[in-house]
């Protein structure tokens, strides 16, 4: 459900919302080319208008592709009207926009339809599970069926009368403002399904609560959660699935496999508004969740993404036997520039996640249709930048684009050791790169940038010498994304992001993958071992005025083994002028508000 960056919005603001709305409503479904909305993107999807937050129930049914997501009819900032938004897809690239599939109608829901998950039933027929705020202002879990099982669109959908299913045990310390966000469900070896919902008690122990139900209508709480942890605070949009030890292809939620599945847990901590995620065992007998050794359901956890990242949630393509991963990915600019633009929020790229082969880390890539969009191609081989270069890659449009590079260090010896102090990588890549003097790196991409370098945003790595001797590992492999000059404007959040890549360059390349999008870099280190998303608003770097560098801070060269980049042609993305992004005016549309 993701209650982040919800301030309470005064009526003030919500007239001049609704005024801003109606003023702005042609301008923001205007194309990401159109001057006047130079951070449309071509290739990531949002709504043509207002305000977008969670993922909710992502599936492949009867061959189509669909999202739904958490969505504002009403504004480009988070309002308590909040609807199910709802698109479908072919090919997870180019999206038709379709009527929402539901929003609040029910005294269950009555203040709000919010987040929650698909699960395919044995039958083939999907159901969803979603969080509701009722009369009285508690969270409450409901369900919603299609009404046409047959449409392979599913554009109708109704709310039995018997919601809600599960509601808040206060008995067992449950707040009613803390339980939400229910998972896919799976079912154990008993026939009897299981489903877990985000929680936390007064003592600030974060947990998801574990139901069971024969029917999946009628649901009982187990006496125990499937998994907790101390100190944590609220845990919100959980997601519980298996991934398998032998390969990359994805596990259907529901599978009894033991001895080649492990079990990934992940979090969103409204603490820190970042998801977290451990790997461990799941005993299907005790209904009880136990992460490895060395993990902890904590922000010391392991994150999906180091950057703008939020309310993420999986589903298993059967279609391609693949888990594919989205993520809400928020704006880094002031709420009253989200109005004037009449819109606000993005989702990630969809990705493909599987286990690494060592088993301790996830690994994370776009999914393979994005090739579609490729046009014209730049390639280098064998070039070597030199300490202090910036090379510029012509050729492609630097506004819209996919590049790989390979770098190889040779001179690994003279990376400098890492101060002790230095633990937080995120302080580490605060600092400016253009003033670091350091023996390797930074070294990577300048994105986003305008001719005179007034404007850009880097996404490099840094290598230094371990000073732990205690440890197997000789070097730290430091990835970047540094936003600080990202923008003229100062208004906007310029936070830089970082993260340790777990390689180790004197035996490996390293790898950086880099999507472009006018307003969103998206960035895969070391094969997808790390992510980081970063929301920029350049205001000379845009459209064609937009460069592509790659460059070298440090006093020791690289060797670029290859560079590919790609232009990307804009996707089919909810086109107003396909489907008409509207409510349907029947019982259940928001417009009764």
């Amino acid at each position: 459900m993701a209650k982040v960056n919800r301030s309470k919005i005064g009526l003030s603001l919500l007239l001049s919302l609704l005024l801003c709305y109606f003023i702005t409503d042609l301008e923001a479904s205007s194309s990401h080319q159109d001057l006047d909305q130079p951070y449309r993107t071509g290739y990531h999807f949002q709504p043509p208008r207002n305000w977008m937050n969670d993922p909710n129930g992502p599936m492949i049914y009867k061959g189509i592709y669909h999202l739904f997501y958490q969505y504002n009819p009403y504004g480009a900032v988070w309002d308590v009207r909040i609807v199910w938004g709802h698109s479908t897809s072919v090919d997870l690239v180019n999206w038709t926009p379709q009527p929402p599939a539901f929003s609040p109608s029910q005294p269950s829901d009555i203040n709000g339809c919010w987040s929650g998950s698909v699960t395919i039933l044995p039958d083939g027929k999907p159901v969803i599970l979603y969080t509701g705020i009722d009369e009285n202002k508690s969270q409450v879990q409901n369900v919603a069926v299609p009404v046409n099982v047959s449409d392979p669109y599913l554009l109708e959908w109704s709310k039995p009368p018997l919601n809600p299913l599960m509601t808040p045990n206060a008995v067992n310390g449950i707040d009613p403002d803390r339980f939400r966000d229910p998972t896919t469900a799976w079912l154990g070896l008993d026939g009897e399904w299981r489903v877990i919902v985000g929680s936390s008690t007064d003592e600030r122990r974060g947990l998801v609560l574990l139901y069971k139900s024969r029917d999946f209508f009628n649901w009982t709480q187990s006496t125990t959660p499937l998994h907790y942890e101390d100190l944590t605070g609220m845990w919100e949009c959980p997601d519980f699935f298996p991934v398998s030890t032998t390969g990359s292809d994805g596990v259907e939620t529901s599978s009894f496999g033991q001895d080649e599945v492990k079990y990934v847990l992940k979090v969103s901590l409204i603490e820190t508004l970042h998801d977290y995620y451990t790997i461990g065992s799941y005993d299907r007998e005790k209904d009880l969740y136990v992460p490895d050794l060395g993990f902890v359901q904590d922000e010391t956890a392991p994150r999906l993404d180091y950057g703008k990242y939020y309310a993420s949630k999986t589903f298993y393509d059967d279609d391609k036997k693949r888990r594919i991963l989205w993520g809400w990915v928020n704006e880094s600019s002031p709420a009253k520039d989200d109005i004037k633009k009449g819109w606000a929020g993005l989702q990630s790229f969809p990705r493909k996640i599987w286990l690494d082969e060592s088993g301790k880390e996830l690994l994370q890539w776009p999914i393979e249709e994005i090739e579609t969009l490729r046009g014209k191609q730049v390639n280098w081989h064998n070039k070597v930048l030199e300490a202090g270069s910036t090379l510029q890659v012509h050729g492609v449009t630097a506004a819209q684009a996919d590049v790989e590079v390979l770098f190889k260090v040779n001179e690994i010896e003279k990376a400098d050791v890492i101060d002790p102090s230095w633990t937080d990588p995120q302080k580490i890549c605060g600092q400016d790169e253009s003033s670091v003097k350091s023996g390797i790196g930074p070294f990577g991409l300048k994105v986003l940038a305008s001719k005179d370098m007034e404007e850009y945003t880097s996404v490099y790595f840094r290598i230094f010498k371990s000073n732990d001797t205690n440890k197997n590992t000789k070097y730290l492999v430091l990835m970047c994304s540094n936003q600080n000059r990202s923008s003229l404007n100062d208004e906007n959040d310029k936070s830089a992001f970082g993260a340790f890549v777990a390689i180790d360059p004197s035996h490996q390349t390293i790898s950086l993958r880099t999507l472009i999008d006018h307003s969103i870099v998206e960035s895969y280190g070391g094969g997808g071992r790390k992510c980081i998303t970063s929301r920029v608003y350049p205001k000379l770097a845009i459209g064609e005025n937009a460069n592509l560098f790659a460059f070298n801070k440090g006093t020791q060269s690289v060797d670029v083994l290859s560079l590919s980049a790609w232009s990307l042609k804009s996707a089919q993305i909810n086109d107003e002028s396909i489907s008409p992004f509207i409510e349907r005016e029947d019982a259940h549309s928001p417009k009764q508000f």
